[in-house]
């Protein structure tokens, strides 16, 4: 297999997962601004006896697609809230695109910092649900790459998509 037709076997497989992430995020309700959606970007390098992938996205989409442990749950990712609650700050944009205004007995709109606090809390006790957005558009990508390219370059889907959200992780923590 020459370089020029694993390049374009790349191609159609960056181009499936980003379109399958991006599907899957709208579908689970997960892309409210459309920033994560937007930020998902791939960098291929094809060498003589290697191939690079480098995917990116916003800093939040690991843990939107991991999802991450609550004091009071245990999803099966590597993130958690230890003893610190997500500043409920955060989450002012989100509770208005959301359209969330929850009123008290008397019916009076709670205050939104009222609101982002009980919000970041419930987060902070139950975590957030992994969505796999990502990881799952990526393992459905990967099934239909050519099995010469896989045998070629000796790839492993677990491996590679392990990889790819480290180089985010990496790229997340080097950015601060």
């Amino acid at each position: 297999m020459d370089q020029k037709n694993t390049y374009e076997h790349l191609q159609e497989f960056r181009d499936l997962v980003i379109k399958q992430a991006k599907d899957n995020l709208a579908q689970r309700g997960k892309n409210s601004s459309g920033r994560l959606s937007e930020s998902i970007s791939v960098d291929i390098k094809v060498m003589e006896n290697s191939i690079g992938i480098y995917f990116d996205m916003e800093d939040y989409g690991k843990f939107v697609d991991q999802g991450v442990n609550g004091k009071f749950s245990a999803y099966a990712t590597p993130y958690s809230f230890k003893n610190k609650m997500p500043p409920p700050s955060k989450l002012d944009k989100w509770i208005v695109r959301r359209g969330i205004a929850p009123r008290d007995e008397n019916g009076k709109l709670l205050p939104r910092k009222t609101l982002q606090f009980l919000i970041a809390r419930s987060i902070f006790r139950n975590g957030i649900k992994p969505s796999l957005f990502f990881t799952k558009a990526f393992e459905e990508a990967y099934k239909i790459l050519p099995d010469e390219l896989i045998e070629k370059y000796g790839l492993d889907a677990e491996n590679l998509l392990l990889e790819a959200l480290d180089q985010v992780i990496r790229k997340i923590e080097s950015n601060g």
